[in-house]
C-alpha cells in the first residue's frame, strides 16, 4: 500500500508537470545561459560504488558539454557523506518523503540526468525506482532534456514496472549491458547501449593503498586477497507505515530498519542464508590460506555491508576491515587496487579494481556481476549467493584465480579498454540528446578521436588503451 501511495503521489506530479507545460511553465533552456541539468541519483550513503559512477558522470558530462556552458546540481542524502566529492557541483538535498523535492527541483532545472546503477528494478527498493522514474518523468513532461546514463533495467514489480512503461517512453536511457536494453524495449523506452561510468576513475595515487595495507600489517610482499562480502537477503527496502508506527511506539522492527519508514526483509529465514553465506565466505577464505599464502583484507565497500565484513572477520582471526565509513572513495579504491586476488559480491569492486589488472570473481545475488563476468569471458568465475554448495565453490573458484590468473588479467585489461570506447561513444549519445532537446546549445564542432569524448585518461588507463587497443589504427601506431 505504501508503495502504492508514493507511485500514485509521483505519478500525479508528472501529470501536473505535463499540463503545466502546456501554458508554458517550467524553465526551458535559452541561448546565453548556462544549461541547469539536475543529476538524480542516490548518494550520501557511502556507497562506494554510486559516488564513484557519479563522480565520473558528471566529470564526463562537464567535459562534453563545456564547462562554462554547464551548471551542475547532484542529489545527496546527506552532506556530510559527500562532502569533498562531485567538485564544482551543487549538492542538493533528497529528503526521504521526496516527491515535492521532485516536483520543485526539476522545473528549476534544465533536464535530468538519471546516473543510479540499480536504474529500474525492484530487488533493492521500489522507492528508489520510482525516484528515477519521478525524475525522468517530470523532465520528459516538460519537454527538456530526459536521460538515463548508464543504468541497468532487472526484474520490476507490475506496479513499478507499469508506472515505467507509462513515463519513460520519452526519454533516452543508455544501459551498461544489452539484457537491460531488452528488457526496456519490451516496454517501448527507447534505449542505446553503454557501460557503466566508473571506468576512468582515479582514486589515490598507489602510494597511499600500499602504505594503508602497509599500516595493516602486510609485508608489502604476500599476496593480498580481498574479499567484499555483503548481506545479500535483507533486500528489497520496502515502505512500511505500519512497521514505523510500531518501531517508534514498542521498539520492534529496529533491527531491521532501514531508515525512517523503510525497512529491510527479515525474519528467520533471512537470518540462516546470511549466516550460511558468511560461514562460506570465512570458510572457502580459511582453507585457501591453509594452500597459499596471501594477506586477507575485508572491505566494506559501502556501509550496510559493515555488518557482513566484520562478521567474516570474526571468523578470520587479524582480518583487518576497511570500512566505507572510514575511508572516502579515492581511498578504498587506491586500497582496492593493491591487491592481487578479489572474491566480491560487490558490482563495484570488480569494476574499481578492474583497471589495476586485480583477478576477481564474483559471488552475486542479481544480474549485475553476471553481466560483468559474461562479458569478461569469466563465468566460471561466478557464483550465486544462495548456491547450497556455496563453500566448496568458492574455494574451488579461488584456486581458479591463482591458477589462471595471467589469461584472467588479460581478459579484464581487453574489457576495461573496450569499456573506454563504449563510455566514450555514450558522450556522442549525451550530445545527440543535447542538441535535440536545445538545437541551438553550443556544442563542440569538427572530428574528433574516441577519446575526447572522455575526461583526461590516468597514467594506468593509458597505459592499458596503449597496450591492449586492438582496432587497427592503434596497431599501426605500435608497429
Amino acid at each position: 500500500m505504501t508503495d502504492f501511495l508514493l507511485v500514485a503521489w509521483v505519478s500525479a506530479l508528472i501529470e501536473i508537470s505535463r499540463v503545466g507545460s502546456m501554458f508554458g511553465l517550467g524553465r526551458r533552456w535559452t541561448p546565453g545561459e548556462k544549461l541547469k541539468l539536475l543529476f538524480a541519483t542516490y548518494n550520501g550513503t557511502r556507497n562506494t560504488g554510486a559516488d564513484v559512477r557519479v563522480e565520473e558522470t558528471l566529470r564526463q558530462a562537464r567535459y562534453v558539454l563545456g564547462a562554462e556552458n554547464v551548471d551542475f546540481s547532484v542529489m545527496t542524502q546527506n552532506f556530510d557523506r559527500t562532502r569533498g566529492y562531485f567538485e564544482g557541483t551543487r549538492q542538493v538535498h533528497l529528503p526521504d518523503v521526496y516527491p515535492p523535492f521532485l516536483y520543485r527541483e526539476v522545473r528549476q532545472n534544465h533536464g535530468v540526468i538519471a546516473c543510479e546503477g540499480s536504474m529500474f528494478k525492484s530487488k533493492f527498493a521500489n522507492a528508489l525506482t520510482t525516484m528515477t522514474i519521478g525524475s525522468l518523468g517530470i523532465a520528459a513532461a516538460e519537454n527538456k532534456l530526459s536521460l538515463g546514463y548508464g543504468g541497468e533495467a532487472g526484474h520490476m514489480d507490475p506496479l513499478i514496472e507499469r508506472m515505467c512503461a507509462r513515463f519513460v517512453h520519452d526519454s533516452l536511457i543508455i544501459t551498461r549491458n544489452p539484457e537491460s536494453q531488452a528488457i526496456l524495449a519490451r516496454l517501448g523506452i527507447s534505449t542505446e547501449l553503454g557501460t557503466d561510468t566508473a571506468w576512468t576513475f582515479e582514486p589515490h595515487p598507489p602510494e597511499y593503498g600500499r602504505r594503508v595495507l602497509r599500516e595493516a600489517g602486510w609485508d608489502e610482499k604476500t599476496p593480498v586477497l580481498v574479499l567484499c562480502p555483503i548481506h545479500p537477503f535483507w533486500w528489497p527496502v520496502k515502505a512500511s507505515m505500519a512497521k514505523y508506527l510500531t518501531s517508534i511506539t514498542t521498539g520492534a522492527f529496529k533491527k531491521s530498519q532501514y531508515r525512517t519508514v523503510y525497512f529491510h526483509a527479515s525474519g528467520a529465514d533471512v537470518d540462516a542464508k546470511y549466516n550460511r553465506y558468511i560461514s562460506a565466505f570465512a570458510k572457502a577464505t580459511a582453507a585457501f590460506r591453509e594452500r597459499h599464502r596471501v594477506f586477507p583484507v575485508l572491505v566494506n565497500m559501502e556501509r550496510l555491508d559493515a555488518r557482513a565484513c566484520h562478521d567474516v572477520a570474526a571468523q578470520l582471526p587479524g582480518t583487518p576491515v576497511f570500512a566505507a565509513d572510514d575511508y572516502d572513495m579515492f581511498q578504498l579504491v587506491s586500497i582496492l587496487r593493491q591487491c592481487t586476488l578479489m572474491v566480491s559480491s560487490r558490482y563495484h569492486g570488480i569494476v574499481t579494481s578492474m583497471p589495476a589488472m586485480v583477478a576477481s570473481a564474483g559471488v552475486t545475488m542479481d544480474e549485475r556481476i553476471r553481466n560483468l563476468m559474461v562479458e569478461r569471458g569469466h563465468q566460471h568465475l561466478l557464483l550465486i549467493v544462495d548456491d547450497p554448495e556455496l563453500e566448496p565453490k568458492l574455494l574451488n573458484m579461488m584456486e581458479t584465480l591463482i591458477a589462471e590468473a595471467d589469461s584472467v588479467r588479460e581478459g579484464i585489461a581487453k574489457t576495461v579498454v573496450r569499456n573506454l570506447k563504449v563510455l566514450a561513444r555514450m558522450g556522442t549519445f549525451l550530445e545527440d540528446a543535447v542538441r535535440r532537446a536545445y538545437p541551438e546549445f553550443p556544442l563542440r564542432s569538427g572530428v574528433f578521436s574516441w577519446e575526447d569524448y572522455l575526461p583526461p585518461l590516468s597514467p594506468i588507463l593509458r597505459d592499458l588503451v596503449e597496450r591492449y587497443d586492438s582496432t587497427p589504427a592503434a596497431l599501426a601506431a605500435r608497429t
